[in-house]
């Protein structure tokens, strides 16, 4: 393991004080003014005088997702389709053989990766993947399977779930996977993006732009909201999601241009996508009637004008970086960085960035407490961050 960059410096503070928010440019939408204090640009929070930075492996192209397993490695995914095993000291595996095959076009190809509560006993591991469905067509797909106990290989790959309908556009597939402390899985799907197939995060006959609950097997638990997979809907493309330590269920999507989310789930919830947001279309144009408020629709928790292009997240619960215990960590894609939110009281009340510039897709936790972040780049690979 080598040292990456040299430590990152920052004033240490010991206060919760009130001070500016973090420096990030102008608002896209300067228009739209948050529903409630704080809902964007908390104060800036410094938390560590000095944080170090080391390469824990490299040689990862366009990493996607990490989860690991016992015995101290881990399972990595790459977007081109391959999967392999990052052993405790780094060393990379060659990819796995029987991993279903791939849409890799635009955004899609091999995504998250998660093992069952109970991998100890069957050895079973879920994957999501863009699903390649004739025509130029795919969808957001979720299989299950078996790691072999050599790490050389999956088996008994089952598809669980298929998100309908099959999607021309290589965007927005979600879509990451977190289990519900009963076993049951929570998955993120994007609605594709283009102004026809965004309506469709609206409309309760499709899977585009929800949350979905299904049990391990793919079946449809009896307590959903609507009778079906979907848990929650109104989404654009929810690539983030955790438990927090008090067992609330927390997303956070990808808004246009401004608008990022970061949403506190409740059951059957209607987000509100394409109907409001805190952003505006790429054109410079109104998403809709330009509304960032609606009856029955929810308000995010915290938003970013101008973006940081979230994808995964994880709350720390480590004893390593002891002042950010129960905070959020989130991965940005763009301007690039770590993101550390502090929440109380299901409020945001102070905000930090680490690593700005640099491409982060997924955070994890390693078993000392050390911070495991993915770089999504064709050289990528994995970083660990350690307070001095």
């Amino acid at each position: 393991m080598r040292a990456l960059f040299l430590p990152l410096i920052f004033l240490p503070s010991f206060a919760l004080a009130q001070n500016a928010p973090v420096a990030q440019g102008r608002p896209n939408v300067p228009e739209f003014a948050p529903a409630f204090a704080g809902q964007t640009r908390a104060p800036e929070q410094r938390s560590y005088a000095k944080l170090t930075v080391e390469t824990f492996a490299a040689g990862l192209d366009r990493p996607w997702g990490i989860t690991p397993i016992p015995g101290g490695a881990y399972l990595v995914t790459e977007r081109g389709g391959a999967l392999r095993v990052v052993d405790g000291t780094g060393n990379v595996s060659a990819p796995l053989g029987g991993v279903p095959r791939v849409h890799a076009r635009g955004q899609g190809g091999l995504l998250d990766v998660a093992i069952a509560p109970d991998f100890s006993r069957n050895r079973v591991i879920y994957l999501t993947y863009s699903k390649p469905l004739g025509q130029n067509s795919s969808a957001t797909a979720v299989a299950r399977a078996v790691l072999a106990e050599d790490l050389k290989s999956v088996g008994e790959v089952q598809d669980i779930f298929v998100q309908t309908p099959p999607s021309p556009t290589n965007a927005h597939y979600g879509s990451r996977i977190v289990f519900d402390g009963e076993g049951r899985l929570f998955v993120t799907l994007g609605e594709h993006s283009s102004r026809r197939e965004r309506q469709l995060a609206q409309d309760l006959g499709t899977t585009y732009g929800k949350v979905v609950r299904i049990n391990p097997d793919g079946s449809v638990p009896r307590d959903n909201p609507f009778g079906t997979a979907v848990w929650s809907y109104g989404h654009r493309n929810p690539q983030g999601a955790a438990i927090g330590p008090d067992g609330t269920f927390w997303t956070i999507e990808h808004g246009p241009r401004g608008g990022d989310e970061l949403n506190l789930m409740q059951v059957g919830g209607n987000y509100g996508w394409p109907v409001i947001s805190y952003g505006e279309n790429y054109s410079g144009s109104s998403i809709g009637k330009g509304i960032t408020q609606a009856e029955g629709m929810e308000q995010p928790v915290y938003y970013w004008d101008p973006v940081i292009a979230p994808s995964g997240m994880a709350f720390y619960e480590g004893e390593l970086f002891e002042r950010w215990s129960g905070d959020l960590l989130i991965a940005s894609l763009n301007p690039g960085g770590l993101v550390r939110l502090r929440i109380e009281g299901g409020r945001v009340t102070g905000e930090e960035r680490f690593l700005r510039g640099t491409r982060i897709r997924d955070v994890e936790l390693a078993p000392d407490g050390a911070v495991l972040v993915l770089v999504d780049d064709p050289k990528g690979g994995i970083l660990r961050l350690t307070p001095q």
